[in-house]
């Protein structure tokens, strides 16, 4: 019963120790609130009265503005910084600022950090609800739970489904929080690309490894498919763009070898010619876009069951009461 799924407590910082109930909690949560963006008034009280900041020392434009939509729907009031604007270039510590803002009387943090454990460094030294929007190499936790409510939504279960993950698993954290949550679920998970592209003793998790981007096509139910993250490759991973999109590029032709009808996501931003061609990203498979409006609702049911929403009260929630 959702009554009874255990609170996520005082921050989401990552998926990875989140229990099976938990998990299932949220995406049962964010389901009432898909509908608020169909609405003509596309707002209900449930935060008003909270301020919710987001604090991005990454770039960032989906996550960001996913978040913003989330807040502003829930009435939360928001502030946004970004680090090249606030006092970090300055030379200001990270829990410096963060006190600097509770000193504001603030109720959350919404941070995206290019330092793995940034976020949780942070959550056990501010008082306020910490959501991770993405730290390093670590975890993106809202991320895969959007990706787990967007194949729900379309298979109906995660549980049995062959999902891999395909591209730069190395430098991805969207990968690691997938790995946690979909196991979490009874998925079975795979992983595919370059060795170079890999983490060292990946299978250790329970996944399965693809050298063959054709035998990962063969096996899966869902492919996950990554971007290559070249802003945190010094060179050497791969021996071109070219050379990549030849050997683990997901093209039509290569999806009409499998032997069932796959589904196709993608976080976001695409190389489109190097990880997937343009006729995949906007094919019949594809439920890219879909991720996208799972998005917001997903970062609703967040903030909200962080604030002390129950999952049992959130279809009373969109409805104001």
């Amino acid at each position: 019963m959702k009554g009874t799924v255990p609170p996520l407590g005082k921050d989401l910082v990552g998926l990875e120790g989140l229990s099976t109930e938990q998990i299932r909690g949220i995406l049962d949560t964010a389901e009432p609130f898909k509908e608020i963006s169909d609405r003509r008034v596309k707002k209900v009280p449930v935060l008003r009265g909270k301020t919710i900041v987001n604090l991005f020392f990454e770039p960032s434009t989906r996550t960001r503005v996913s978040f913003e939509f989330a807040e502003k729907r829930l009435s939360a009031d928001t502030v946004n910084i970004a680090s090249s604007g606030s006092s970090v270039v300055k030379g200001e510590t990270l829990v410096d600022t963060a006190r600097n803002l509770e000193a504001m009387s603030i109720d959350m943090v919404v941070m995206r950090h290019p330092s793995s454990g940034a976020a949780r460094f942070l959550a056990e030294r501010i008082p306020s609800n910490v959501v991770n929007a993405g730290d390093g190499q670590h975890e993106h936790p809202t991320q895969a739970l959007l990706d787990l409510l967007t194949i729900r939504d379309h298979r109906g279960t995660i549980a049995g489904l062959k999902v891999c993950i395909v591209g730069d698993v190395l430098h991805s954290r969207v990968a690691r929080s997938n790995i946690h949550g979909l196991l979490a679920l009874g998925a079975e998970v795979g992983v595919c690309g370059p060795r170079t592209l890999l983490p060292f003793g990946i299978a250790e998790l329970g996944v399965e490894v693809f050298d063959r981007v054709e035998d990962a096509i063969a096996w899966a139910d869902v492919l996950n498919i990554l971007r290559l993250q070249l802003e945190r490759m010094e060179g050497g991973f791969v021996p071109s763009l070219r050379e990549y999109n030849r050997h683990f590029g997901v093209s039509r032709s290569r999806l009409e070898a499998a032997p069932r009808d796959i589904l196709i996501l993608h976080p976001g931003p695409m190389n489109r010619g190097v990880e997937i061609d343009s006729d995949v990203a906007d094919g019949e498979h594809s439920v890219i876009l879909n991720q996208v409006t799972n998005g917001v609702a997903v970062r609703m049911a967040v903030l909200y069951l962080l604030a002390g929403g129950a999952p049992d009260r959130a279809e009373a929630a969109k409805q104001g009461q």
